[in-house]
């Protein structure tokens, strides 16, 4: 028979859900779910009616597995993750889809959004027995080597995807820097609100663009002449050590010569001829 899950107490104002990870784990763990309530200028894409705020995510538990949790309930609009509560991260159009993906490890938060406010009540009067199964047949969660290999396949990229990347990107770019040089050339000679006009120095052979293949070839012209320059350095300061050693040298054996001629001159056996 199915063994009911011990009551344990909620933080105030939550409730404790019981889940475990698959049906032949004996242990279980414990999700805790209260009604989002926060302004909704401050958080339009959770509305108040219709958000749960879930602590105490597990690491292995996923959008999928929380979808099949609460759709019990009512049907599910959208399931966030997050590493701690907080407003959504904007979706900005400028951030790569294949650099800069961010996975969320250990325990997480969760927002979960019912697609009417019917959800939010369902759940408040939910009574669960015993704990919910996360992993089924239906629904599997992997982990260990298996989790591995997908985020490694995950986190490669196709090399057309990349490149169509980079020319949306550079594409961008190159029609923002036209409608600056357009912008620039309609004010030039223009003066503005309090009289001064703004003057572009532009020569027979203007400058090259610095774009960053320019920059990086730059910046390797200076370290290729700023490591000449030390090498200079370096061989005029060995220059300068090797004559020093050798006067030194000089000096200690002009010192021995003359305490061997006086010497000599003392046991009456010098002889200059």
């Amino acid at each position: 028979p199915a063994r009911q899950c011990s009551t344990l107490a909620a933080p105030a104002g939550y409730t404790a859900v019981p889940v475990k990870f698959s049906e032949e784990r004996r242990t279980h763990h414990y999700l805790y779910v209260k009604e989002h309530k926060v302004r909704e200028e401050l958080d339009q894409t959770r509305p108040q009616n219709r958000t749960l705020f879930v602590l105490n995510v597990p690491p292995y538990c996923t959008k999928e597995s929380l979808f099949q949790i609460f759709t019990s309930c009512s049907p599910v609009e959208l399931v966030e993750l997050q590493d701690k509560p907080g407003p959504s991260e904007p979706q900005s159009n400028t951030v790569s889809q294949h650099f800069g993906r961010r996975q969320l490890k250990g325990f997480k938060v969760a927002y979960v959004v019912f697609k009417h406010p019917s959800g939010v009540q369902a759940f408040k009067s939910l009574k669960v027995k015993k704990p919910i199964v996360l992993s089924e047949v239906s629904h599997s969660i992997k982990t260990g080597i298996n989790k591995w290999v997908d985020d490694y396949r995950a986190s490669l990229t196709g090399t057309a995807e990349l490149q169509a990347e980079v020319d949306e990107f550079m594409k961008g770019y190159d029609e923002r820097v036209a409608e600056e040089e357009e912008k620039a050339n309609e004010e030039e000679g223009v003066p503005d609100e309090e009289g001064w006009v703004k003057v572009t120095r532009k020569g027979r052979r203007p400058g090259l663009a610095r774009t960053e293949a320019v920059n990086i070839r730059v910046t390797e012209r200076e370290k290729r002449k700023r490591a000449q320059k030390e090498l200079l350095n370096f061989y005029a300061w060995q220059h300068r050590e090797s004559k020093r050693e050798h006067l030194a040298e000089l000096r200690k054996k002009f010192e021995e010569d003359k305490q061997k001629i006086a010497l000599m001159r003392a046991q009456r056996k010098f002889r200059p001829f």
